[in-house]
């Protein structure tokens, strides 16, 4: 026979643990609840040969109530000793961001929890949930620490392109135009302008003097957005050849009411024909 006996001072951790168990379906398993001094302990027996399958049974169930129970403290720690300087609004949208990259990488962390803990009830049947959170799960803070970092990247990258968008936008707002309207031609992912006189416009491909331009990139077109921040149209007529993309997005954030659609005149017919011979090519 094989036992082990889970100990934990949470109440809600007892009533998951023994719900988990109660729905196990392995025959010979059999448990009951106790209180001892400190801790409520759920006590586990299993009467059979197949000790392997389970030793394999209990560590995901261990496994599952840390990433219940667990993961949002790991993280909040991890955020409260590298992060603290963020208030709390920002660390709960930081939060957000973890629980979507913890998403993307479910199983790997998973994977990280269970292999630990496997490793521990081999050779212990006495099991402290808080003493194996702290000190048996390594690999697995080590990734919480990663995604933490993760999370804090996104969260800064978002708040830096948010305050670029709004500096320009009030730029936008107070600044006179300076021609009636450009025509943006938008196509596998790249940007053409023409004037109101549909000839092309040579974008200043200098870095040095592209003022508006923001530390960091939002995407291939950034001397494009610089072109059209400079010559600040009335009215942007932007032509969609195949789809709207991220650059697309923050024209309108930036231009708004400026910004018109349009992909039934004669420019968007004949780039949507170059387009077409482009892929069959």
């Amino acid at each position: 026979m094989k036992s082990y006996c889970i100990k934990t001072d949470n109440e809600k951790i007892i009533e998951y643990l023994l719900n988990k168990i109660s729905k196990l379906d392995f025959p010979n398993i059999y448990y009951c609840n106790k209180s001892f001094k400190i801790y409520e302990n759920v006590i586990v027996h299993y009467k059979e040969n197949n000790e392997e399958k389970f030793e394999n049974i209990i560590a995901n169930i261990i496994t599952d109530t840390i990433i219940s129970f667990y993961q949002e403290k790991i993280i909040k720690r991890i955020l409260n000793i590298n992060y603290f300087y963020f208030d709390e609004f920002e660390k709960e949208i930081i939060i957000e961001n973890c629980d979507e990259f913890i998403l993307q990488d479910l199983i790997e962390i998973k994977e990280s929890i269970f292999l630990d803990v496997y490793k521990y009830i081999k050779n212990n049947k006495n099991i402290i949930l808080e003493g194996v959170v702290n000190f048996r799960i390594g690999e697995y803070i080590k990734i919480m620490d990663n995604l933490v970092d993760m999370a804090v990247n996104k969260y800064i990258i978002e708040k830096e392109y948010r305050e670029f968008i709004n500096l320009l936008k009030i730029y936008v707002n107070s600044t006179e135009p300076k021609t009636e309207i450009l025509h943006l031609i938008y196509m596998n992912g790249d940007s053409v302008l023409l004037d109101n006189e549909k000839n092309i416009v040579h974008e200043d491909t200098n870095i040095s003097n592209a003022k508006y331009l923001s530390d960091i990139s939002f995407s291939s077109n950034d001397i494009a957005l610089n072109t059209l921040l400079s010559m600040l149209p009335r009215t942007i007529e932007i032509h969609v050849i195949d789809k709207e993309d991220e650059f697309i997005n923050t024209l309108k954030l930036i231009f708004e009411n400026r910004i018109k659609f349009c992909n039934e005149c004669n420019i968007c017919k004949t780039y949507k024909l170059l387009n077409n011979v482009k892929i069959s090519k």
